[in-house]
């Protein structure tokens, strides 16, 4: 019998450590397991915490004897896990808030609950954001049924960073706006295959946004406003995640980085009601004229 599982406490969780992992989560005890099974099998960033906060209808997804095993497995590899809950749900955004307002922790990595990460995805995220000193990095998710759908008009939106990432002011309508288009199927994939790069090696490259799995130096995320923007939204939104990494790419820069060892699980979405895109009301009050 699956014995109950200790949730810990944000007191004794926040510390300062160099990472932890942000996983919000509802309605999906079997693809949380999956994502904590990809997080316990990491190497090379020792000690890392993880944060899940569940908005599910019924029991927590953590609960489950699958998800909760994995939760024991990262504990016992020397990784702290608080288990939450935050309920009501006032949206994506405030979900997010919370979840980067429960670490002390020098990076940040924002995964969605339906991402596996490969073995060393972690340690090739923290050493390209060390080196590249920038708001974020990324790794865009592998969507493995579209593995054989090769589409290569995609893949001249990839263009590879030369040297450190710099700030830049992306909008709608701007040839930069379309690069989200090499995260779509399993087009990263594709590039990361044309490249042929050897063992060990990664590249960063330019992004408009990245989805699932975004490492930020949590800093520069706060500095740009984090999440704060959710008093402004209304609960079914989507797109909270480009808004942030907008505002940070206009502060700090950042890049997605190849290869992407993030796979989408492809499971249907529990985000059902999406009235309004986040980004679309955060840029509307950034570019509306200021009074005199």
């Amino acid at each position: 019998m699956n014995r109950p599982l200790d949730l810990d406490t944000p007191e004794a969780f926040r510390t300062e450590r160099l990472v932890d992992v942000l996983i919000p989560t509802r309605n999906r005890p079997a693809e949380l397991a999956v994502t904590l099974s990809g997080l316990a099998a990491q190497e090379g960033v020792p000690g890392f915490g993880v944060v899940v906060s569940d908005q599910s209808d019924g029991d927590p997804a953590y609960a489950h004897p699958a998800a909760a095993t994995m939760v024991r497995a990262l504990r016992h590899r020397g990784h702290p896990v608080l288990l939450t809950r935050r309920l009501p749900r006032r949206g994506l955004a405030e979900h997010r808030a919370y979840l980067l307002a429960a670490s002390a922790a020098r990076y940040v990595l924002t995964l969605d609950d339906d991402v596996w990460l490969e073995p060393g995805a972690l340690h090739r995220l923290v050493t390209a954001l060390g080196e590249l000193g920038c708001g974020f990095v990324g790794n865009g998710v592998h969507g493995l049924s579209y593995a054989e759908d090769v589409r290569p008009e995609t893949h001249g939106h990839y263009e590879e960073w030369v040297g450190q990432p710099t700030p830049e002011r992306i909008r709608p309508g701007t040839p930069e706006w379309n690069r989200a288009q090499i995260h779509s199927a399993a087009n990263l994939l594709h590039v990361t295959g044309r490249l042929a790069l050897p063992s060990g090696a990664w590249r960063a490259y330019k992004v408009s946004w990245i989805g699932g799995c975004v490492l930020y130096d949590r800093a520069k995320l706060l500095d740009s406003g984090g999440f704060d923007f959710w008093r402004r939204l209304q609960e079914k939104h989507q797109g909270e995640d480009v808004a942030a990494q907008l505002s940070v790419l206009a502060r700090h820069g950042g890049a997605g980085i190849l290869p992407s060892g993030a796979y989408h699980l492809e499971s249907p979405t529990t985000v059902t009601e999406r009235d309004v895109e986040a980004w679309e009301v955060v840029l509307a009050d950034e570019d509306s004229p200021q009074p005199a």
